[in-house]
């Protein structure tokens, strides 16, 4: 070693510690106030222990501190490296130790302990003499403690493991020494000596009388204190019932959470929680409840939803992380069956009671109720006598209530599966129920895990609101080596690693630690079983796996191929099958021990082959057996398989009560392995979805599913997001059995196909052999084929090579090939786009094509252009943000856009255009008389190329969507574009926005709305509009009948300007024949009140002050068809717009229904409030029926405000 041993130990461990020993370590640290929470938690290892030396924590020679904490991380390699550092730093004046000369250790047997040597001589062999005083015997004392452990080993006995779980023996410690013994005496003292030997001088007779005291080993502390008067009283004699509650709670987890069996066939394969569970992936259902350290962009916030990895629910007690003042009441996981949620409750039970996490710290009293044992009229208390403390704990149900009544605030409750709660333990009045809604309890904090849409919300609005995804990326790498490390075979762990990446099925079912388990096994027994192509021929090939197993252990001839017929044709699978469908219609995972018997099944061989597990209930008021399937998927593919051999006799419908499409997603997982298990239950499948299909589908169009510029009604917007779900369960299914019936049974049940997803995943799979076999007899209505994300490992173009092999010319396609910025489809290149060109020939009826975000480039798209001349029927080109085009690529697409005469939509966003290539196109594009939308935001056009537009758009009388924001227009372009803008009276849509048209431009503008009476969306926001020509605009509104959407945000509009405005909108009135041009009398009087509005942005205006916003509040809840409200205050460095309470209650008052009954979404930025004003605000929101977001600045919250309310987002 060098020569600084101490040093170089530091920096061993640091070099070597694991991220999840290190973040122990911290807690650890940071937990018992040794060093401080906000130093330990930016500090690495070798910073943490030099601070100790520092603070004379640690010093020469007393390392006992470090080893402890080294200890309890498992690391007890290095606390033993720390003690023998400490004893060489120490006094060189101890005695040397008298031992006997050790044998050498058979390989595989348990090592002797100093016990064993010494228990020789009481079995008549000689052993050494001990020398009283303070030498040591292989560093233990000779006196002192020693004399107090002959009456401990006699009276404890067959309690040893007590005992040592108390001392702070691990499971493996404890099973060496158990195994090592040959009686319960002698392991007893093996562990005395163990515990001194390890410990030294902190082993004292007070820390052996707490441990005995803990484990309420009390007989024996009477019994010590009785023959040795010295002894003194332990603090566990003066504990108090809370303490005693404590203790057992946190011993009875330890033996019931913590180790299992999971192989049925190999015994000694023993786990622990920690064995098969690194850290699961948890994702913030809303971006409320995260911070983003990216540039934001507001408006896109509101459409999508963001979402960021949390390292553990320790970051939820973190302001910065959520955006709460004060730590959350109520945390609601939600995840898929079989997605981890109850072993991942189960760990954070078990790490709270050690206090490992912030919730352990933050609570002294952690209950794990398993919401399935609930029964109708239970008591909270009742519930924990039953589910969380050992029988032969001496404590009742009313001692339970008095102590979580007492400690109220520091207990935490773990709820576990709200979706098993039985329907009479959800209803009003009962003790989930009022524990969920704080009638019970409501300073305790609750964490409940439930499959989504299980109905938790009826009672509590949860403070975060959290999806369980299972395993990431690393996670399953870390397990496999755990697994292969385990069973000897390391070798294999990087070919599974790799493998697992690029098979979507596998990653599919690798997100729980037992089935990932499961795959590990398959690998080891057969790599090429692994790799089937379906999910039923996956979990086919598990099944074989296991009769394997079963066969080589019992002696069963196993066939070369398939499985042996008293297994494949048995009864008992068929049986498991029908009970595993049963339970999966009444939505439950488990099989009540008492029934499978009373089926007269055999069930002892399903536990020999593996397929379920025999467990007993956690409950004691009501105890039972059932059988546990190893993951839901496994449940579904017996039932699945047994559905498959029913068919034969029974009708589908009445099988799996298949009656709606809900229905049919419901199964979804159920309906494939049925497919994939026998071609005659895939076309009984296939015929009855199209049958439902048909009825339930009939509204649904291809142009509902393309790009909306108008807000959609909110059940249709169900509705398509359903047509989609369904779709890909049609493809899924094909995926499985390809097979002409089903593909016929696909075209009847899918009236429009589509794909949004990668190339490599199995409905592109399906896709592919879906349009090869295409023929005109059975086509489609459309073909919607999005591809983007998740395509570096096959070439996309490629894939569209194989898919289009023959000429479809009646199909209609709607082709859109783009990604997000970091994950392009790459067309830089001709040579790819000339392929790309071969491919879409084969497509004449080609009707929509999206290449934005491709790095196009003008080389590249002149293939492209060349192929116009094949796509004659092409409807739809977007080209945008493919910034490198700039001019030279508008050169080339203008030559070819006399070969798109139907051309209906271009959309040029952002492809550096200038005024140049603007007035260069705009005669090429004279012949697109049906042009009905067009966009050419982000370029620099400016007034010059604005003109040549301007002379061309008259021609466009099909015209529904101009959008020009961000091109540069000024007061000058306004006046010229103006005149042929009136001439488009089907517009429905205009975007001018971020051009500084000023109160010039928006008098031109107003000056011709009136004849654009069709216009549905008006986008004028940051075009430097004030008070000066608002007016012009306010009189135009009542002449846009069907305005649904207006902005006018981030204007220089103040408060007159924008209570007028608001005003018109919100008020009756009567328009004016002085309004009419002169001579002009078409424009009709008529009482007038917007019943169209669904968006109205005027928030962020420079002159609107908190006044306006006040009056503001008090005029908008006449707006029944509001569903978006911006109405925030200008970024001011000084403050923002305050709101006083009377504005504030204003604005409560018309959140409250039947006002706004159409709101979703309110936006109050850049605005203060005080406490009143500002929790009424908060509560009217939170009532509301159908508002999802309020949007507040964080700087804006009053001190000391709750900003718990589910519907409150701070930024």
């Amino acid at each position: 070693m060098a020569n600084n041993p101490r040093q170089d130990l530091y920096l061993e461990i640091s070099r070597n510690l694991v991220d999840e020993e290190l973040r122990d370590l911290r807690n650890y640290v940071s937990g018992a106030n040794i060093l401080s929470a906000g130093f330990v938690q930016k500090a690495d290892a070798h910073q943490i222990f030099n601070q100790l030396e520092k603070e004379r924590k640690v010093k020469p020679g007393d390392l006992a501190l470090l080893a402890d904490l080294l200890r309890k991380i498992g690391r007890h390699d290095y606390a033993e490296q720390a003690e023998k550092i400490a004893e060489s730093e120490g006094k060189e004046s101890r005695c040397k130790p008298i031992v006997r000369a050790k044998r050498p250790r058979e390989e595989g047997t348990p090592q002797p302990s100093t016990s064993q040597l010494k228990r020789k001589g009481e079995d008549g062999e000689e052993f050494p003499m001990k020398k009283p005083g303070s030498c040591r015997e292989e560093g233990l004392p000779v006196g002192g403690i020693w004399k107090y452990f002959y009456s401990i080993k006699e009276k404890v006995s067959s309690d040893w493991k007590d005992l040592a779980f108390h001392l702070g023996f691990k499971q493996p410690d404890i099973d060496n020494i158990d195994g090592r013994n040959r009686d319960d005496k002698s392991r007893c003292m093996d562990l005395l000596e163990e515990w001194l030997k390890r410990n030294g001088e902190r082993a004292t007779i007070e820390v052996l009388m707490e441990a005995l005291s803990e484990a309420n080993l009390q007989s024996v502390v009477d019994g010590l204190r009785k023959n040795f008067p010295e002894v003194p009283v332990p603090v566990g004699a003066a504990v108090t019932e809370s303490d005693v509650f404590q203790k057992s709670v946190k011993k009875y987890y330890d033996l019931k959470l913590s180790h299992f069996k999971p192989l049925i066939w190999n015994d000694n394969f023993t786990l622990t929680l920690n064995d098969i569970f690194t850290q699961l992936e948890l994702v913030p259902k809303h971006e409320k409840h995260l911070k983003t350290s990216q540039t934001y962009n507001r408006s896109e916030s509101m459409r999508g939803e963001q979402r960021k990895e949390l390292k553990s629910l320790d970051d939820l007690f973190n302001p910065d992380v959520t955006g709460l003042s004060t730590a959350p009441r109520c945390i609601l996981i939600e995840g898929e069956a079989g997605g981890g949620k109850t072993t991942f409750l189960s760990k954070e039970a078990l790490d709270a009671v050690s206090q490992k996490t912030e919730l352990g710290r933050r609570h002294d009293i952690v209950l794990l109720i398993r919401l399935r044992e609930v029964r109708e009229g239970e008591a909270i208390e009742e519930m924990v006598w039953d589910q969380c403390v050992p029988e032969t704990a001496d404590i009742e149900a009313q001692t339970i209530r008095a102590i979580l009544k007492r400690n109220e605030s520091r207990v935490l409750f773990l709820l576990d599966g709200y979706d098993e709660l039985r329907p009479e333990a959800r209803a009003v009045g009962q003790a989930i129920p009022k524990l969920l809604s704080g009638k019970l309890y409501p300073n305790s904090t609750i964490v409940i895990t439930s499959r989504p849409s299980a109905g938790v919300q009826q009672y509590t609005r949860p403070d975060c609101h959290i999806h369980i995804m299972g395993f990431s990326e690393k996670h399953v790498e870390k397990y496999i080596r755990q697994y292969f490390t385990v069973v000897g075979k390391q070798e294999l762990t990087k070919a599974l690693a790799e493998h697992v990446q690029d098979n979507e099925i596998l990653n599919n079912v690798i997100q729980t630690p037992i089935f990932l388990m499961f795959v590990c096994l398959l690998w080891e027994e057969d790599q090429e079983m692994v790799s089937t192509g379906t999910m039923t021929g996956l979990y086919n090939n598990l099944l074989t796996c296991l009769v394997r197993k079963y066969c080589k252990r019992e002696g069963v001839d196993m066939p070369t191929e398939g499985l042996p017929t008293e297994v494949a044709e048995s009864e008992p699978l068929l049986q498991l099958g029908k009970l595993a469908l049963e339970a999966l219609l009444r939505n439950e995972t488990l099989l009540d021990f008492t029934e499978v018997k009373r089926e007269t099944v055999n069930w002892e061989l399903l536990l020999k082959l593996g397929v379920v597990s025999l467990e007993v209930s956690s409950s004691k008021l009501h105890p039972r057996k059932q059988l546990n399937f190893s993951h839901q998927s496994m449940q579904e593919f017996l039932a699945g398989r047994y559905v498959a051999h029913a068919l034969v006799n029974q009708d589908i419908v009445e099988l799996l009560q298949l009656t709606s499409i809900s229905k049919a997603l419901e199964l979804s997982n159920l309906l494939q392995f049925t497919c994939g298990c026998d071609s005659r239950a895939a076309q009984s499948v296939m015929e009855e979805l199209s049958k439902i299909s048909s009825r339930e589908f009939t509204h649904v169009r291809p142009e509902q599913f393309e790009r909306s510029h108008v807000p959609m009604d909110r059940v249709m917007q169900i509705s398509c997001k359903t047509y989609e779900r369904f779709a890909s369960l049609c493809l899924t299914i094909l995926s499985e059995r390809q097979e002409p019936e089903v593909l016929q049974g696909i075209c009847q049940a899918l009236p429009i196909v589509m794909l949004d997803r990668s190339i490599n995943c199995r409905e592109a799979t399906a896709l592919k052999y879906y349009i090869q076999n295409l023929h005109s007899a059975n086509l489609p209505d459309r073909l919607i084929l999005k591809i983007g994300e998740g395509t570096d490992s096959r070439d996309t173009v490629q894939y569209l090579q194989q898919c289009f092999t023959t000429s479809l010319p009646g199909l209609k396609l709607d082709l859109k090939l783009s990604a997000k910025l970091t994950s392009p489809v790459q067309l830089n290149s001709p040579d790819v786009t000339s392929r790309l060109v071969l491919v879409l020939k084969n497509v004449p009826g080609l009707i929509m094509r999206a290449l934005d975000l491709s790095h196009l480039t003008p080389s590249s798209l002149q293939p492209l252009v060349q192929g116009f001349s094949h796509m004659s029927l092409l409807e739809e080109l977007d080209l945008s943000v493919n910034r490198d085009l700039g001019d030279a690529g508008m050169e080339v697409l203008q030559g070819g856009l006399s070969s798109v005469p139907h051309l209906a939509v271009l959309r040029l966003t952002f492809v550096g255009m200038t005024a140049v290539s603007m007035s260069s196109l705009a005669p090429y594009m004279r012949h697109l008389v049906g042009l009905r939308e067009l966009d050419i935001s982000w370029n620099e056009i400016g007034d010059t190329g604005l003109e040549s537009l301007s002379a061309i758009l008259p021609i466009f009388t099909a015209m529904q969507v101009l959008v020009l924001q961000s091109i540069g227009i000024s007061p000058t372009g306004m006046r010229t574009l103006v005149p042929a803008l009136c001439q488009l009276t089907r517009l429905i849509k205009l975007g001018i926005s971020k051009n500084d048209i000023g109160d010039p431009g928006l008098e031109c503008l107003a000056g011709i709305l009136p004849y654009l009476t069709a216009m549905k969306v008006l986008v004028l926001n940051k075009t430097g509009i004030s008070d000066r020509e608002i007016l012009s605009l306010i009189k135009a509104l009542p002449h846009l009948v069907q305005l649904q959407v207006l902005d006018v945000s981030r204007n220089n509009i103040g408060d007159s300007g924008i209570v007028s405005l608001v005003q018109t909108l919100c008020q009756p009135s009567s328009l004016d024949m002085e309004q009419n041009p002169p001579g002009d009398k078409s424009l009709t009087t008529a009482p007038h009140c917007n019943n169209t509005l669904q968006v109205l942005n005027i928030g962020a205006n420079r002159g609107v002050t908190g006044a306006g916003l006040g009056r503001v509040a008090q005029l908008i809840s006449t707006l029944p068809t509001l569903t978006r409200l911006d109405m925030s205050g200008y970024r001011d460095t000084r403050a923002p717009a305050h709101l006083p309470d009377t504005a504030a209650m204003a604005l409560a008052e018309a959140l409250r229904i039947p006002r706004l009954p159409a709101l979703e979404r309110l936006v109050l930025w850049e605005i203060s409030m005080k406490p009143a004003g500002f929790q009424a605000v908060v509560q009217a929101a939170e009532e509301h029926t159908t508002l999802e977001a309020l949007w507040y600045s964080r700087l804006g919250v009053p001190e000391g405000a709750d900003t718990t309310a589910s519907c409150l987002l701070l930024w």
